[in-house]
């Protein structure tokens, strides 16, 4: 039995807008079954959407499925908003999930700007698949992953997956720390005033920088 809210259009996980409609149909094309289609839709969130870490996470486009989708590029919570809208879009009930976790790989760059290798409010997609909700995290994009010599995040729509803890020379890659629940919609006010608390040099972006090329530096 799921909420009805998991289904319907919201604010930032706006499943109706016509761009997010035609990108889901796409991607499910020649897919049968919820299975085939969520496992479909998260590949291509997940790859097509690029992973950028450096955004003005004071604008509430940064968390708009449609945003990020029209952006080709988003973080965590804008694409697992994507994924959501996408699965919505395919009558799949879908919500958006977080989960503070410790990233014992994150860039220097990043570290410095945020003076935190904790990553508060990661975003992750709950699926409801064959009667169970299952969590899919399509965040960090094949191309970054082999860059940083991680194995792209897969997911199987039968168990939850949710981050890599290992890098693939075996290093600590990512820690669960807690679990902040799962919403019919991105909770935006309360993602950006902790980010501002925990973050405080957020709010000071930091232009033209791009996380893919800072994981390409540091493999060389």
């Amino acid at each position: 039995m799921t909420d009805s809210n998991y289904l319907a259009p919201a604010r930032y996980v706006d499943s109706d807008h016509p761009r997010v409609i035609a990108f889901a149909r796409e991607a499910a094309a020649g897919h049968e079954g919820e299975m085939d289609t969520a496992l479909a839709l998260y590949a291509a969130v997940r790859d097509r959407i690029a992973y950028e870490a450096y955004l003005d996470f004071s604008d509430p486009e940064t968390y708009r499925a449609s945003s990020v989708l029209a952006a080709g590029k988003g973080f965590c919570v804008g694409k697992a908003a994507l994924l959501a809208a996408c699965a919505r879009v395919c009558g799949i009930p879908a919500r958006v999930g977080y989960a503070d976790v410790k990233n014992h790989m994150t860039s220097k760059r990043l570290y410095e700007h945020l003076k935190s290798d904790v990553f508060i409010w990661h975003s992750y997609t709950d699926l409801y698949l064959d009667g169970r909700w299952v969590k899919a995290t399509p965040a960090f994009d094949r191309r970054i992953c082999i860059k940083a010599g991680v194995a792209p995040l897969e997911f199987n729509g039968r168990e939850d997956s949710l981050f890599q803890p290992y890098s693939g020379d075996g290093r600590r890659y990512m820690e669960y720390l807690r679990d902040r629940g799962t919403f019919a919609d991105v909770p935006f006010d309360t993602i950006w005033a902790d980010f501002q608390s925990f973050y405080p040099r957020m709010g000071k972006r930091i232009e033209g920088a791009a996380f893919a090329d800072e994981v390409e530096r540091k493999q060389h």
